[in-house]
């Protein structure tokens, strides 16, 4: 098959695509900056895409995840479904989210695009131990 033809292949976004990552991919209910969030992790992809985690909790429960990008459809898709893959989960458990876990839970991901599931889960990550240590140093906090 000649290069030309190979380009002529044009992928159906609505076709190609389970309803899983349609709907992770176009939603945006969760996409909210937070101005003094408990915890907050920012990363910058090298493609250039960034992610930001807002994280709200209250005596050790995270009340509420949102996150802002400045990225793809494919980045939207990924900072969504990790918040899916908190629902639910004890905070311990929270660190056990991979990348991985975000492909599978797309399903139709573009491999070419894995970058965007990791670089969604490090600002999580990012989140999480910024939310760690400011309990950590929070007053009536108990030192181990």
């Amino acid at each position: 098959m000649s290069v030309c033809k190979m380009e002529q292949k044009k992928i159906d976004f609505w076709q190609d695509h389970s309803l899983e990552y349609l709907e992770m991919a176009l939603r945006h209910d969760y996409q909210e900056r937070v101005t003094h969030a408990d915890g907050y992790g920012n990363r910058t992809g090298e493609c250039g895409d960034t992610v930001e985690f807002f994280i709200m909790a209250t005596h050790g429960e995270i009340t509420s995840i949102s996150y802002d990008i400045d990225g793809c459809v494919n980045t939207n898709a990924c900072a969504n479904a990790v918040i899916e893959l908190t629902r639910g989960k004890p905070m311990e458990a929270l660190w056990s989210i991979t990348h991985e876990d975000v492909s599978a839970f797309l399903k139709t991901l573009p491999s070419h695009e894995e970058h965007c599931a990791q670089l969604a889960v490090g600002a999580f990550y990012l989140a999480l131990r910024d939310l760690e240590k400011k309990q950590e140093t929070a007053p009536g906090h108990a030192a181990s």
